[in-house]
């Protein structure tokens, strides 16, 4: 059998195969720490279950509209209001099954054979997997931890060609955890302003999760022509704890993306679980003070790891403003991310994630979303690892 091009490019996932690798030891009775989960380790707050479960037992069971139900598109439209003073009609908004799914469903949407898309590295890692498999070409454009891990202006100006459709960007990040303040993306708009065809995809998953006193901006809050260029993806699993709720959304500038976006979804997924979504709207009505709560919580786990590991030769962790990532420097340690991970995890019996499919091999990222009780734990191991190398 013949399988498709578009499939065969893409490679196996390195992340679940150290998950499954991590439970294999595991089922051999071995303590394993994971710091690879890429989700909170909260479960969703009681209310939020509570209003789905209330929709399931009064018969939400059947098909609503594949974008969502009219209640959830408008408190999504409430939320963007809200957060950022956007303006969006409710048939702009299409809720799909998670975030990935959303961007799944922007990337063939919007792109044709050959169109190019900017994405600064590090980065998610299925960014790249999407566009291949929509047919268009990654063209990754590093960034260093001397700009913390942000795009320039200078570099995004050098970075564009006449075939560059797309743009993604990513506040805060997975897997660095930086975050865009509002100039430095004002400068990446004077550049954007000079090529109107450049489409934004912005990936605000993680908005709800900063630290250190700042605020989310999303860079289609700061100027209306850019609004008009910009596709904002967002979801419920990271700020409310419900990964496995699957709820996702996507907010189009315009009406022509929203309901290209809605022929798709109308005939592959079609729309998401139905009584999941009275849950997010609940999530989104009355759930941010406990999204906020998360966050002081992750932000405490952020200090006490980053010093931690700080303290361990030869790694070097750069320090996060949001998500639940620590990234971390591994050039003088001799290893490269893939063979590093290993090492740790079947002699130090801890689970990292490698950089190299996030764009940087010389990078592992560790996740800080589980107890201090275990990141402690992590850390002692990791040190007697390193010292008796």
């Amino acid at each position: 059998m013949e399988l498709s091009k578009r499939v065969s490019l893409l490679e196996p996932s390195e992340t679940l195969a150290i998950a499954a690798k991590a439970k294999e030891l595991q089922a051999k009775g071995i303590d394993v720490v994971s710091l690879s989960a890429g989700e909170p380790d909260f479960d969703t707050p009681g209310f939020i279950k509570e209003a789905a479960a209330q929709a399931l037992l009064k018969g939400a069971t059947k098909y609503t509209p594949a974008t969502g139900t009219i209640e959830l598109r408008e408190a999504i439209v409430r939320k963007f209001q809200r957060d950022q003073g956007l303006t969006f009609p409710a048939d702009q908004i299409i809720v799909s099954s998670g975030a990935k799914h959303s961007l799944f469903n922007v990337f063939f949407t919007l792109l044709n054979e050959g169109d190019q898309v900017l994405i600064p590295a590090p980065y998610w890692l299925s960014y790249s997997a999407m566009v291949t498999l929509a047919g268009g070409v990654s063209v990754i454009v590093p960034t260093t931890e001397a700009t913390q891990f942000k795009l320039t202006p200078d570099v995004l100006r050098k970075s564009i060609t006449p075939r560059t459709k797309i743009l993604v960007l990513n506040s805060p990040s997975n897997p660095t955890g930086a975050v865009y303040s509002k100039e430095e993306f004002e400068g990446l708009v004077e550049v954007l302003k000079d090529y109107p065809k450049i489409q934004i995809v912005s990936d605000e998953i993680y908005e709800k999760l900063i630290f250190d006193g700042l605020k989310h901006i999303s860079i289609a809050s700061l100027n209306p022509e850019i609004a008009q260029r910009t596709v904002i993806v967002n979801g419920h699993s990271k700020a409310y704890a419900m990964t496995g709720w699957r709820l996702g959304y996507t907010a189009c500038p315009n009406k022509e993306i929203a309901k290209a976006i809605s022929s798709l979804q109308s005939h592959s997924t079609s729309n998401p679980t139905s009584f999941a979504q009275a849950g997010g709207v609940v999530a989104l009505d009355r759930g941010d003070e406990e999204a906020a709560r998360m966050c002081k919580v992750y932000e405490k786990r952020r200090d006490l790891f980053y010093n931690l590991i700080s303290a361990i030769k030869p790694l070097k962790p750069f320090r996060p403003q949001g998500a639940f990532y620590l990234f971390v420097n591994i050039s003088e340690t001799g290893f490269n991310s893939s063979d590093l991970i290993q090492k740790l995890l079947e002699e130090a019996h801890v689970a990292t994630i490698p950089g190299k499919p996030f764009g940087s091999d010389s990078h592992i990222r560790m996740s800080f979303a589980t107890s201090e009780e275990k990141l402690e734990e992590a850390a002692r191991r990791l040190s007697r690892w390193f010292a008796s190398r």
